[in-house]
């Protein structure tokens, strides 16, 4: 066994520009969202039904979290046919709240037969996203979007607590991910 002696070279702080730094850093944190969608959309849940036809708490916790992201994402359709204005701003938001949609929608038995309204008696956000109002005015709309993205990121941050492993850092990324998206749905009005 041979010993490593490790050098420490001096910081150079001036070598690395902040905005640089910052790029970077938002860089790391896409990538890192990224994998965590990735890599826990693909496999199986190890708490899964195993095909006897029984649903886990699992699959009833990942079948609503894609019931709750298809009803964001109607949120997000209709303002964007009441505010065509807000598309360039609203698409890239919309397109990951649909990519949640389908990696939560992954791990379920059909995606329209959790959508279902008569399923949804429990108060919870999916429960009123059969028929969507949208305030009149821009600023309003992406308030209302926001405070949905918002409600819907905490609910999953508790959910998480209740689920196995993989679902778990599922929920974790997409919970993040929705808390980001309200702060770029408000960051303009300040």
């Amino acid at each position: 066994m041979s010993a490593r002696v490790f050098v420490r070279a001096p910081l150079r702080t001036s070598a690395v520009s902040l905005p640089s730094l910052l790029r970077r850093r938002s860089l790391m944190v896409s990538v890192a969202s990224a994998a965590v969608l990735t890599g826990c959309s693909s496999g199986s849940d190890s708490a899964g039904n195993g095909g006897n036809g029984s649903t886990s708490p699992s699959a009833r916790a990942r079948a609503r979290a894609a019931r709750d992201s298809r009803g964001l994402l109607r949120q997000y359709d209709a303002v964007l046919a009441v505010h065509p204005a807000l598309a360039e701003r609203l698409r890239p938001l919309r397109a990951e709240v649909a990519a949640h949609a389908a990696a939560f929608e992954e791990g379920t038995a059909s995606p329209t037969a959790t959508g279902s309204p008569s399923r949804t008696a429990t108060g919870s956000p999916s429960s009123a996203a059969a028929s969507p109002t949208v305030p009149a005015d821009e600023k309003s709309a992406l308030a209302s979007l926001a405070a949905a993205e918002r409600s819907l990121a905490d609910q999953r941050a508790k959910a998480l607590l209740d689920v196995p492993g993989e679902l778990a850092r599922l929920l974790a990324g997409v919970a993040a991910a929705g808390a980001g998206h309200a702060y770029l749905l408000t960051k303009g009005d300040r």
